[in-house]
């Protein structure tokens, strides 16, 4: 592979196997990891697995260094709790790399585990089953959706720095950093600077990221289309799901 030159590495990534809200082909993924000169690039596709083996083969091909990993949803309280979560009430998510192959088993121990057990609106882990099987991975905060950034939104910096400690207590302090990205969105520069105190106040290393669901930004409408199939719904209704900006691109 020729000498890289960029040293930014994408790790929050979401394909086409994120059904119905990724929209990134594999193939376009590993174009654009060229283009840009990048040595590596991560699979996190929502709560799933699917695309892992897929994406293994067409990085190795191309010789860039693969990172599997997965965007899990964390239960607010156990897995097995299908009651108190629904539509209304949604779990946490949590970026989660596999390290080593240590990691990878342990990471489809708990994809497997959160769709067999824990599988209520959204296939869920949580907190004990995590730390069950957390050797070898690599944890990222995630988005606003993540548990830290949520304490932050809801003008609980302590309860952040709280929950921070805990998923470092269960990844390990090296292995479990705070996730800050920008796409523009209002309030964002402010959440970020809170973020990075949590992190100092933790002890914990910070981590940049885009949360990517399309390559190019000018795919951004093709892309609120495709959300309108996930929820059913049109592109005339104002009070439909959709990004909040159009820089969640590649």
């Amino acid at each position: 592979m020729p000498p890289v030159s960029n040293e930014f590495v994408h790790l929050h990534v979401h394909t086409a196997y994120s059904l119905l809200d990724g929209a990134c082909r594999l193939d376009d993924i590993m174009s654009a990891v060229v283009d840009d000169d990048m040595a590596a690039v991560a699979i996190t596709d929502h709560g799933a697995m699917y695309g892992a083996a897929d994406f293994y083969r067409k990085a190795r091909h191309k010789g860039i260094r693969p990172i599997i990993g997965c965007e899990v949803y964390v239960a607010r309280g156990s897995r097995l709790d299908k009651e108190s979560e629904g539509r209304r009430v949604t779990p946490h998510h949590l970026v989660l790399l596999a390290e080593n192959d240590l990691g990878y088993e342990n990471l489809v121990k708990l994809v497997t585990s959160a769709h067999l057990e824990g599988y209520y609106y959204k296939p869920r882990i949580d907190k004990e089953l995590l730390g069950q099987h957390s050797r070898g991975l690599i944890g990222l905060s995630a988005c606003w959706k993540g548990e830290v950034a949520s304490c932050v939104l809801n003008g609980d910096p302590d309860g952040a720095i709280r929950v921070a400690s805990e998923y470092s207590d269960i990844l390990g302090k090296d292995n479990f950093f705070i996730e800050i990205q920008d796409e523009n969105m209002d309030g964002q520069d402010q959440v970020n600077t809170q973020l990075i105190e949590v992190a100092k106040k933790s002890g914990l290393g910070v981590v940049a990221t885009n949360d990517v669901h399309y390559v190019k930004k000018e795919h951004s409408s093709a892309h609120d289309v495709l959300l309108c199939m996930q929820t059913q719904t049109v592109l005339t209704d104002p009070n439909r799901m959709h990004l909040p900006t159009g820089e969640f691109y590649f």
